[in-house]
């Protein structure tokens, strides 16, 4: 633990501060009573998990969870890491130097030039369509390299037409980086993540787009949300929430700071984020766009998906569960990538409400669907789920569970 005053002596404080038995706390938290005990006592660690739900029934406002070291969600590469040479020296130098540099660099559809793109366009955009439906049921591994090429040629297809007609294009090529950073996210390459969004942004200027910049600090925050660093995610969220912005980048923007503030036990500003987020996802301008959506586009109300979610970082695993329960049922069924994501999330919600049966059925399913669609972040709740079910030594399905768990987590290599 890492802490300026002892976890176990300051949650039993607050225990009987509240009247509170061992027993009716151990209840309330759906924990072993001899557990509880030893962490009042310094024997053993509390968890992330634990201290969240602790926080969330005695109202300690995150007072205990800032007790305890959260690193809980496995280690995160290094930001700064070198990503793969998907451009080769091509690209990096677009990134130093700008979009408009394309020409000069001289990249061309396989060497040679075209001025075809707008009858082109529109084929590009329904491959980007398909690109992303094929996202939901494939490996990032697998459809990264395709990802590359086609933002690539896309890039390429700009810089050879005409300036009057280019921004279109070079839109279209930004949505393929932002995508390709995405997929590289999913992979585990949280550095080749950042280097694409960073290319979005860049493609997305070149284009007279200047929105999708701010954008990148939502993708950013995602990554520093799996890394379990609260602050730094609602620090980037908040530079994508100025009244410049359109309404669904501020929405997203504002549903990342919600689950920042949830991560840090902060009920109050998680609850007001995510209802900045709601008025904002439910704009007419985001309803009515015809531009490729920005975010998901297979979760039906993301505020109150993401309610669910953030519900159970704030210790209330049960109103979580109810919430997930009616929103993971509104998920189309192809859209296997999305499923997994809250799917998990879900069963570790009714987990810690102690509902271990249902729980179990629950993963049962989605871990027949993993292997089409692996998910380094999703891995991170697959965790969760693994050492929240340990602590039902008694229960035969949380028994027969763990080995597939762990198979996820740590898969055979060849």
């Amino acid at each position: 633990m890492s802490t300026t005053r002892p976890f176990g002596p300051e949650l039993r404080r607050l225990r009987l501060e509240a009247r509170l038995s061992l027993t009716a706390l151990s209840v309330a938290l759906n924990y072993d009573k001899g557990h509880l005990s030893k962490v009042e006592r310094g024997v053993r660690s509390a968890s992330p998990e634990l201290a969240r739900r602790c926080d969330a029934f005695l109202g300690a406002n995150g007072e205990l969870q800032g007790l305890v070291l959260s690193a809980d969600t496995g280690p995160v590469a290094d930001e700064t890491s070198t990503a793969p040479s998907f451009w080769s020296i091509g690209r990096r130098a677009v990134l130093a130097s700008g979009t408009a540099s394309l020409i000069d660099l001289g990249l061309r559809l396989g060497g040679q030039t075209s001025s075809a793109a707008g009858p082109l366009l529109p084929s590009f955009r329904a491959q980007f369509d398909q690109l992303r439906k094929l996202g939901q049921s494939t490996a990032p591994k697998v459809l990264l390299p395709l990802l590359e090429t086609q933002t690539r040629t896309v890039a390429g297809l700009a810089a050879d037409t005409p300036s009057a007609t280019r921004a279109p294009v070079l839109l279209l090529a930004s949505r393929f980086a932002e995508f390709t950073g995405w997929m590289a996210q999913e992979s585990g390459d949280n550095g080749a993540a950042l280097d694409w969004t960073g290319e979005a942004a860049a493609l997305a200027r070149a284009g007279g787009d200047p929105y999708l910049d701010s954008y990148t600090s939502v993708r950013r925050a995602l990554v520093t949300l799996y890394g379990g660093d609260a602050a730094g995610t609602v620090a980037l969220a908040r530079r994508a929430q100025n009244d410049g912005l359109p309404p669904r980048i501020r929405g997203l923007a504002a549903q990342r700071e919600a689950q920042g503030h949830a991560l840090a036990g902060d009920e109050r500003d998680c609850l007001r984020s995510l209802d900045t987020a709601r008025e904002l996802l439910d704009h007419d301008e985001v309803r009515g766009s015809t531009e490729p959506v920005i975010g998901t586009t297979h979760v039906h109300d993301p505020a109150a998906m993401t309610t669910g979610w953030c519900l159970y970082d704030l210790g209330r695993p049960q109103a979580a569960a109810e919430v997930l329960d009616r929103e993971c049922r509104r998920i189309p069924s192809h859209a296997l990538r999305t499923r997994t994501r809250y799917g998990f999330r879900r069963s570790l919600a009714h987990a810690a409400s102690g509902e271990v049966e249902h729980a179990c059925a629950i993963a049962g399913e989605l871990l027949g669907v993993m292997p089409a669609v692996p998910s380094a972040t999703v891995n991170s709740d697959v965790r969760r789920l693994a050492r929240e079910l340990s602590r039902f030594r008694s229960s035969r399905a949380a028994r027969e569970l763990q080995p597939a768990l762990a198979r996820v987590i740590a898969p055979a290599h060849d």
